[in-house]
């Protein structure tokens, strides 16, 4: 990755979200580019194309992970809730602490394959709070904050909205359409989750519509930046799309596609 930017010559970032422990390709997401911007959701909490991966499976098996992906996958959140309760009542031990155990194993990884500088915020399966504990120099976690990279400014806002799948980091709306005011205006908006649009939020393989904040899409239409980019929905109906005079991106599902998407100016 290129450290410094000379006078004259184009600025290329790299951009990807939902890792989803990823580290093999995340660790070469930033070649060729002068930064990284990765937008959340390190996490692999279980992996729904292989039921086989993630923290689910290797707590509870793959058999278990079959059934909570098919109970999920049917809206059926409040007997996915009771099945998984008997699960974690079955291992005696304390739910919170097997989780950041295996959370923090997948964090020194992911972590240690940020190359530098990479610019990163949290996705709604992120864990806020240990991110300070795992980020390197090299590495800027921004949230609700803006910063410059090649001359234009990139504002971030992570997290996601409230839903009833109850994931780490989701906030109400009130608390997420205050950092989007904060951040105010940019040439590139960073966030998570998408805006407010069918479009942009309908996953066509989970068949469901994922929360998309409004909030976003006000201040889209309102500060018209150059780029809004996002992740958070794996399978959208359109990757792309104009709001006004703003380019629209899902940046893609890292985790199964390993590459980054390109910004250059």
């Amino acid at each position: 990755m290129a450290s410094s930017r000379s006078a004259g010559r184009r600025t290329r970032v790299h951009v990807v979200s939902d890792v989803h422990g990823n580290a093999r390709d995340l660790a070469r997401a930033g070649e060729g580019a002068d930064a990284l911007i990765c937008l959340g959701d390190l996490v692999l909490f279980l992996d729904y194309a292989d039921h086989s991966r993630g923290i689910f499976p290797d707590l509870f098996g793959e058999e278990n992970a079959d059934r909570i992906v098919e109970l999920r996958t049917a809206r059926r959140f409040e007997e996915a809730r009771e099945f998984g309760a008997r699960l974690w009542g079955g291992i005696g031990t304390d739910r919170a602490a097997a989780i950041e155990k295996a959370v923090r194993k997948q964090y020194a990884e992911m972590f240690a394959a940020f190359p530098t500088p990479t610019y990163a915020t949290y996705g709604n399966v992120d864990m806020p709070p240990l991110w300070s504990e795992y980020a390197r120099p090299g590495t800027t976690v921004l949230d609700g904050q803006r910063v410059e990279i090649g001359g234009r400014t990139f504002g971030f806002v992570g997290g996601g909205l409230k839903t009833p799948m109850r994931t780490p980091y989701e906030i109400d709306d009130e608390e997420y359409a205050a950092k989007i005011e904060a951040v105010g205006e940019v040439d590139v908006l960073c966030t998570h989750i998408p805006p407010e649009v069918p479009e942009l939020v309908y996953d066509t393989v989970a068949r469901r519509f994922e929360r998309g904040s409004r909030a976003l899409l006000a201040a889209i239409r309102r500060t018209k930046p150059r780029y809004s980019l996002f992740g958070h929905v794996h399978q959208p109906l359109a990757r792309r799309m104009r709001i006004g005079s703003t380019e629209c991106v899902n940046v893609g599902h890292f985790a199964g596609t390993g590459r980054p998407w390109a910004l250059e100016w």
